[in-house]
């Protein structure tokens, strides 16, 4: 009986690294392909229980130096920080220290709009249900290098009441984010960025994973290139379109690297408890594709037959995935420092990984 059982794990073995060379090489022969084309401007990494089977690093990270990018390279995250402000407020939860049905109210307790204080709670929040939208527009134009903390945004978003009922349906929202990381400095009486590093990057191991200074440039960063908004055919860098510093929102940088560390960091439930984590990485609204549906700050997706669970993000000269295939361990990464590049990429990315 014992030699059935490790003829048969050795069998399950062999099948498994089959599997595993076989998608390593159809995606790598993509990678290459999309490289020969001079489609990637960027990094696109694939992993499998945490280490790399696929990849490929290609273009400029910055113009001016002509540094090239490379697999350590840092790319601004976009919207990807939401992962790491939900994860941030579900580690108060299992603390104990607030609910996901608290009301802003509860916690900002001078917030001076007495609807948005007194009917949406952190679930809404977390779930893009506030009604709020975003506070990008004129005078975060005017204002944007000096807003560098969440409580600089604040003017922006007080003004800003819910378009519909909270909870009635799926509106993405900034707004939304940048309030939840002024809960998180309430509740946990700290900086946002203190908080998240100490919390999220120093316990997942992610040394390479922050904010802009706004003073000095941070190295191995690749800057953003994008056609200018007056219709010009000449590609900019984005440094005067994008946030500052970056914050719950998004806008903060990472490499591939370290999001592999990210997720091998909520797999082995280092960054919260197994129930939280499942919490935090279950669909709870619909949201549309190819999201699917959304949970705490993080998309879902099985329209593929395949569990995806995820976040992007994207810009001016910003563009950003991240999807984990939770049921069998598959990680797929993809960086651009160039608009319009990624969509297709990710499309594919997840036909060739194979299902569980």
């Amino acid at each position: 009986m014992v030699f059935a059982v490790v003829a048969l794990a050795t069998q399950a073995r062999a099948v498994d690294e089959g599997e595993i060379s076989e998608t390593a090489a159809a995606v790598q022969s993509y990678l290459d392909s999309l490289a020969a084309q001079q489609k990637i401007s960027g990094v696109v990494v694939v992993a499998k229980n945490g280490n790399i089977i696929a990849s490929k690093a290609a273009g400029i990270a910055n113009r001016t130096t002509k540094e090239p990018i490379t697999l350590e390279t840092r790319f601004n995250l976009g919207s990807m920080n939401k992962m790491f402000t939900a994860v941030a407020i579900a580690q108060l939860a299992q603390e104990g220290r607030l609910s996901f049905e608290d009301t802003v109210g509860k916690h900002l307790t001078d917030y001076p709009n007495k609807e948005v204080a007194e009917k949406v709670t952190i679930h809404h929040l977390l779930t893009h249900t506030s009604g709020l939208a975003s506070y990008w527009g004129d005078e975060f134009n005017q204002k944007r290098e000096t807003l560098l903390n969440v409580r600089d945004h604040l003017p922006l978003i007080v003004k800003q009441g819910p378009s519909f009922t909270p909870g009635e349906k799926f509106y993405y929202s900034n707004t939304g984010f940048m309030l939840l990381g002024a809960i998180i400095e309430k509740v946990s009486g700290e900086n946002y960025y203190d908080y998240v590093q100490r919390n999220i990057y120093d316990r997942a191991g992610m040394s390479e994973t922050g904010y802009y200074d706004g003073k000095q440039w941070a190295p191995k960063l690749a800057v953003g290139y994008t056609k200018p908004r007056d219709g010009g055919e000449k590609e900019i860098d984005n440094n005067g379109m994008r946030e500052v510093r970056g914050g719950p929102a998004g806008g903060g940088f990472s490499n591939a690297g370290d999001m592999l560390k990210f997720h091998a960091a909520l797999r082995e439930n280092v960054l919260l408890d197994a129930q939280h984590t499942k919490l935090v990485t279950t669909g709870k609204v619909d949201s549309g594709e190819p999201i699917g549906k959304y949970a705490y700050g993080f998309g879902t997706s099985d329209s593929t037959g395949k569990q995806i669970v995820g976040h992007n993000g994207g810009g001016p000269g910003i563009a950003a995935n991240f999807d984990m295939f939770p049921e069998n361990n598959y990680t797929a990464i993809i960086f651009m420092n160039r608009d319009r590049l990624m969509m297709p990429v990710i499309f594919k990315l997840r036909e060739l990984i194979p299902a569980p």
